[in-house]
């Protein structure tokens, strides 16, 4: 691994943190000498050498980055103190540095009026607005495309509402034709709009679903946990995607993952509200809780109770270094990645026509940093066995991809598939270059891909 600048940067930190408590000299509870620490810790580091190389550009599979240098140390600094950002008088600059946060990640989305807060996970997140969702239209559907995430049908479940999945088109985008049926019903509350789906990357067309919105009234829930962050470089993306992020802050909710896209350790999500005045149906009344501050206490606006208030400090930290901003050094981070899943689908596209190996998606380049790709074959049953070796080949040349489930119709030889094969999933290879370093190493990466077909005969 490159040198790591954080035990240094940590070091220093932590002399500046522990100088501002002026307290009585104090004896802890003895600890375990240093030496069996040690011997502990290097079992750890043995332990967790059984993991793919996460933070290496060869690993391109899953939803997987590095935390930022910065975010690791303030994460680790913060711990010092653990703080909870339930109340204030269990995380007070935690929460400060969350409110702050989170003001920023709003204002990416055009928004300055707003209810929001960092939650655990992505799923948490998107739980909350669904259960926003449930109590504003208490008899209505929710629904969503069927390449959305699966938490949300579960999610739906868990909250006791309806939940109907939509069709996607050919994109991989939900199907407006599909939505407008559903939304003839009269029954539709809530429509789930993915701008970037875990499967591919598509963005549903969020443009055109507003305008349904103004024919049907309907609640727009945006889950934009791996996307949300592409709204920053616009001219980097085609024309639906660019669309839709613009149209992002027309939504009524938002969930966005800064534990994928913004450099934050796991785990690090987000919800916010466009209608500030949904606060009222987290109101509760606490004994013991809420009586150290006037101000707001991030508990009185979140399902969840205990929070890690170090995932607000790390976050803070890193949109502190590296502003939000169109056209600054995250921006440029989010472009170099998308630059080379451009990259790879265009190498895959271009193979010779007598000497393609692969087949790409009819529906053009990805619209994020997600590359889909099928191996050429007989059958999708052939296909998905040769996707499979090649994932375990690639694996043993230190290269790292994912695989993913798609239509066989979504693929060039699907014009060709026969009535027994036109409507089965094939299994296919899929990459999510999502690290900066990914374009520099998008060379190796073909090479390496290369190497494992030609070492299985392909």
């Amino acid at each position: 691994m490159p040198n790591d600048p954080v035990p240094g940067l940590l070091a220093h930190a932590c002399q500046i943190l522990e100088a501002q408590f002026a307290l009585p000299e104090w004896a802890p509870v003895p600890m375990p000498d240093e030496d069996a620490m040690a011997e502990v810790l290097r079992d750890t580091a043995v332990r967790l050498g059984d993991n793919y190389p996460y933070f290496h550009p060869l690993y391109a599979g899953q939803m997987l980055k590095p935390p930022h240098p910065v975010a690791r140390a303030a994460y680790a600094l913060a711990m010092k103190i653990n703080p909870n950002n339930h109340a204030r008088d269990g995380g007070r600059a935690s929460s400060e540095m969350e409110i702050e946060a989170v003001a920023e990640l709003a204002r990416m989305f055009g928004w300055s009026e707003f209810l929001g807060h960092l939650t655990s996970s992505g799923t948490l997140a998107n739980l909350e607005a669904l259960w926003i969702a449930g109590k504003i239209a208490p008899a209505k559907r929710i629904v969503g495309s069927e390449q959305a995430h699966y938490t949300h049908q579960r999610i739906s479940g868990v909250l006791k509402l309806d939940y109907g999945a939509v069709a996607a088109d050919q994109h991989g985008r939900m199907s407006i034709e599909a939505l407008e049926v559903e939304l003839k019903k009269g029954d539709v509350g809530t429509v789930v709009v993915t701008l970037g789906t875990t499967a591919l990357g598509a963005v549903d067309p969020l443009h055109e679903i507003l305008q349904l919105r103004e024919k049907h009234g309907f609640r727009i829930h945006v889950d934009g946990a791996y996307g949300g962050y592409f709204r920053l470089i616009p001219n980097a993306l085609d024309e639906n995607a660019r669309l839709a992020f613009a149209a992002i802050s027309e939504a009524d909710s938002i969930v966005i993952d800064p534990h994928k896209h913004g450099l934050q350790p796991y785990g690090c999500g987000c919800v916010l509200f466009r209608d500030s005045a949904v606060g009222r149906f987290y109101k509760h009344e606490s004994p013991y809780t809420y009586f150290t501050s006037k101000k707001l206490h991030l508990g009185e606006i979140s399902l969840e109770c205990s929070r890690a208030g170090a995932a607000a400090v790390a976050l803070w930290a890193t949109q502190r270094l590296l502003p939000l901003t169109e056209g600054g050094v995250f921006a440029d981070g989010l472009a170099r990645g998308r630059a080379a899943a451009i990259e790879l689908d265009r190498r895959i596209r271009e193979e010779p026509a007598g000497k393609r190996y692969f087949e790409p998606l009819r529906l053009g380049p990805p619209e994020l940093d997600i590359v889909v790709w099928k191996v050429a074959a007989a059958n999708p049953a052939g296909a998905s066995q040769a996707a499979q070796n090649i994932f375990t080949a690639c694996a043993r040349r230190n290269l790292h991809l994912a695989l993913v489930q798609l239509p066989q119709s979504w693929f060039e030889s699907g014009d060709r598939a026969s009535t027994e094969t036109a409507g089965e999933n094939v299994t296919c290879l899929r990459s999510v270059l999502m690290k900066p370093e990914h374009e520099a190493w998008l060379g190796k990466i073909w090479d390496e891909l290369s190497a494992a077909c030609a070492e299985l005969g392909g």
